[in-house]
Order: C-alpha cells, then sequence, then structure tokens
C-alpha cells in the first residue's frame, strides 16, 4: 500500500497483559475502505483497538493515525477530533437524557454538526428526552453511531458494534457504513463477533489469534485461498495425504478444510463435493488447525 494513501498503520505493536501477549501485530487500512478485525474471544482485538486509540501504550512497535505518529499523547488529542468511536459498552453519561449527552459532547469536536446529527437520530429513531439509561441496547447503539458520524471523522473504529442487535438494526447499520463509505476520503475498521455481517460490506479482512495476526489481506482474496472438500468416508485417506488444515468425519462422510493450492494437487474423484468456504468456515477452521 502506498503509505500516503493509508488513515491507519499498526507497527509491530508488541502488548504484554495480564498473562496475554499482542505479539508483532501490523496492519494498515486505506481511505475508501472498510476493514473488519475478526478473532475468538481473547485473541486481542480490543488490546488492539485500545493501542490505537492511545488508551493504552504498546511495550513496543507504533500506531499512526493519518500519516501521524499517534503514540504521543499531544498528537492523540487532536487525531482523536478526526475518529469517531462506537465501543461496545455504554460510554455517555447515563441519567442524562440524549439530547443534554449531545450538548455536552459536542462541545470537544471542532467540527461538531448539529444537522448531522439530528438528521441520523431522525433515520434511527432515537428519542432525544429519554435518559440514555433507559435506551435499549439497539437505540443505544443508534445513538452512539449517531455521535460518531456527527463530527466529520474521517475514520470510523467500531469495536461490537452489532453484538446483541437484532438482524434488522444489523441491517440497517451495515447499510449506513456503506454509505459513509461512498466518501473515499473516510475509512472503517470494524471489530466485531457477527462475521458473516462482514463478507457483505469489508473490503478486507484481518484475523487476529492468540495475540497474532493470521492474515490481513481483502476479503475475496481470502475467501479464494481456501476450500471445503466433502466426501465418503473411504476416500477419506486420500485427502488426508495432502494434509488439509483440518479433516473431520460427518454423517455422510468427510469434510476437509484446505489451502486451494493444496486442492490443485489432489487427483479430483467424481465423489468429491468442493465449496467455497464462509468467512467463518475459514476462522473457525484456522483457529482448529493451530489448536490442534
Amino acid at each position: 500500500m502506498n503509505e500516503e494513501e493509508n488513515i491507519l498503520e499498526v507497527n509491530s505493536i508488541y502488548k504484554k497483559h495480564k498473562g496475554f501477549e499482542l505479539q508483532q501485530v501490523s496492519f494498515s487500512l486505506k481511505r475508501g475502505y472498510i476493514m473488519g478485525f475478526i478473532g475468538p474471544n481473547g485473541a486481542g482485538k480490543s488490546t488492539t483497538i485500545r493501542c490505537i486509540m492511545g488508551l493504552t501504550h504498546p511495550d513496543s512497535g507504533h500506531v499512526k493515525l493519518f500519516n501521524t505518529d499517534a503514540d504521543a499523547q499531544d498528537n492523540m488529542k487532536s487525531l482523536k477530533q478526526r475518529i469517531g468511536f462506537v465501543y461496545d459498552q455504554n460510554v455517555f453519561f447515563e441519567d442524562l437524557t440524549v439530547e443534554r449527552n449531545k450538548q455536552l459532547i459536542s462541545m470537544f469536536y471542532d467540527r461538531w454538526d448539529d444537522k448531522a446529527f439530528y438528521d441520523y437520530i431522525t433515520k434511527f429513531g432515537v428519542p432525544l428526552s429519554t435518559p440514555v439509561k433507559s435506551l435499549s441496547k439497539g437505540t443505544a447503539m443508534k445513538f452512539a453511531l449517531a455521535i460518531a458520524l456527527s463530527h466529520h471523522a474521517e475514520l470510523i473504529i467500531m469495536d461490537e458494534p452489532t453484538s446483541g442487535l437484532d438482524p434488522i438494526f444489523r441491517k440497517e447499520l451495515l447499510d449506513v457504513l456503506l454509505e459513509v463509505i461512498q466518501d473515499d476520503q473516510k475509512a472503517i475498521f470494524f471489530s466485531t463477533h457477527n462475521i458473516s455481517d462482514l463478507e457483505h460490506v469489508a473490503d478486507y479482512i484481518t484475523f487476529i489469534h492468540d495475540g497474532k495476526i493470521q492474515f490481513s489481506k481483502e476479503t475475496e482474496a481470502i475467501l479464494d485461498d481456501y476450500v471445503i472438500i466433502r466426501g465418503p468416508k473411504n476416500l477419506k485417506e486420500l485427502v488426508e495425504e495432502h494434509r488439509p488444515l483440518a479433516i473431520k468425519l460427518t454423517s455422510l462422510g468427510f469434510e476437509a478444510f484446505m489451502e486451494r493450492e493444496q486442492l490443485e494437487r489432489l487427483d479430483m474423484n467424481p465423489e468429491f463435493k468442493v465449496e467455497r468456504p464462509a468467512l467463518e468456515d475459514i476462522m473457525y477452521y484456522v483457529v482448529k488447525s493451530q489448536n490442534g
């Protein structure tokens, strides 16, 4: 990637934290794209995001935002003006209404846009006169998203924004993100457990497991890199000879997960069925193959 196009760069981040280590985590995101950030619970997603946001400091390595070193505290303060952050927990004044929260929060942003805020609030159906603590999880998330989108942020960072939300609002949220990214000067970094959501919107996927980046590349390329092959039990050994990443018996025969280049060396049998895996399958099998 051209360095000048990168809106976010994470360079060899190492962080030891409560019996867990982020190990030389590196990836970058260009303007105009959505990156999905995936991995099992405890893989290091939240710690990585905390490093990006300056909420914790890496032991080594560094983060650049908008081609500026984010490690310096003075830089981070001004850089946060350009970031919209949607967190999976409530970070607002719970006893105050949505309107009063907006009044207080807007004071911190130089480019706050009241019209944009009220447009999103109307679109999302968020009641202005309701205390934040009385909002449902979905409505609270809509409010957080409205705040993030109302100060002309160039980088939207979302930590599990769809967790616990119903499928209808999850679809609405994805539509909003696709609208936002029509502005090719913006970018979205989206951590989620709802991996199926990402196949529809993410241009890139970064996958972290046990504190290490497994891959960070275009979504379509990842989906093309692997195959699932199914067949009768009597052909299982033939496939095993080609060292699939994972293989298991099923009620109908076997199911193997392998890299596409492994498949190309396999003598194909008419009884084999080859499928393109979903992103969720890839994450499951990669984790399973590493955990033994």
